[in-house]
């Protein structure tokens, strides 16, 4: 089991300078996550969602406020921070093992170690047995959940998760959703969804941070206290959704979609 670390986002504000005028990326975020929680952040494209994670991923530095994990500083990558994109970013000459193993090179921990590390992940994201296959003999789902292996292996103290489901089909991604959940209680790594599915923000999350844009800042959060397992056609789930989506901005469209075009809006939530 990972030690989880507690993230800290003080007053973080980011800019960019494009043609001689300054773009305004991030305005004042500021929240906490605990250690050990699940916090999904959502929001339109182009809010900053994927900026943030990057800062605090430590990819990027240029910023204006205070990132602390563990009440450290962040500067730049480190093996207490892990991520997983959209896209898998397996090496497709490498086998899963070898992918996994990656990630170990500068831990300086014993070849026994790195092995014993590769074994556990490769056995915690169900994938045993596909020790010696290549990227080209992956499913979607399974390459994804290599990736999730990847970022795990050296027991990071966060993992950051940028829209990790989103290029899956539907039934797919409901079964790594339930996936992720179950990965997130065995390890008690502390973790930080991007999302744009408001479903899988709930069923995932202990609390949800809205976002709006020009400039992303945080408009509401949302704790999750609904009982587990969670089940989405529950009245509290939908309600949560609802309440959800009235903060993006989304519900009240809808609903007037929905409206002139005579459907039940409790068909679209």
């Amino acid at each position: 089991m990972s030690v989880a670390g507690k993230l800290e986002i003080k007053s973080v504000s980011k800019h960019y300078d494009v043609d001689q005028n300054r773009l305004q990326v991030l305005s004042g975020l500021s929240f906490d996550v605990h250690s050990g929680h699940f916090l999904s952040i959502v929001g339109a494209s182009g809010c900053g969602k994927s900026t943030l994670l990057r800062l605090i991923s430590g990819l990027d530095d240029d910023y204006e406020g205070d990132i602390l994990l563990s009440g450290e500083h962040i500067y730049g990558p480190s093996l207490k921070r892990g991520i997983v994109f959209q896209d898998h970013r397996l090496l497709p000459w490498l086998t899963l093992e070898q992918n996994i193993g990656l990630s170990l090179e500068n831990t300086g921990w014993s070849a026994r170690a790195k092995k014993e590390a590769i074994r556990a992940q490769i056995e915690l994201v169900g994938l045993s047995g596909f020790e010696k296959a290549y990227t080209h003999q992956l499913s979607g789902g399974m390459a994804q959940r290599a990736a999730i292996a990847r970022a795990l292996a050296n027991k990071p103290e966060i993992l950051l998760l940028d829209e990790p489901l989103g290029a899956l089909d539907a039934i797919t991604r409901i079964r790594l959703q339930e996936e992720m959940l179950r990965i997130w209680r065995v390890e008690g790594t502390t973790m930080i969804l991007v999302t744009h599915d408001v479903d899988e923000a709930i069923f995932l999350s202990n609390e949800i941070v809205v976002m709006s844009s020009n400039p992303g800042r945080i408009t509401k959060r949302f704790l999750v206290n609904l009982a587990t397992p969670r089940d989405r056609a529950s009245a509290e789930f939908i309600e949560l959704k609802r309440q959800v989506l009235v903060e993006l901005h989304l519900y009240r469209q809808q609903s007037k979609d929905a409206q002139e075009n005579g459907i039940d809006m409790a068909s679209l939530i």
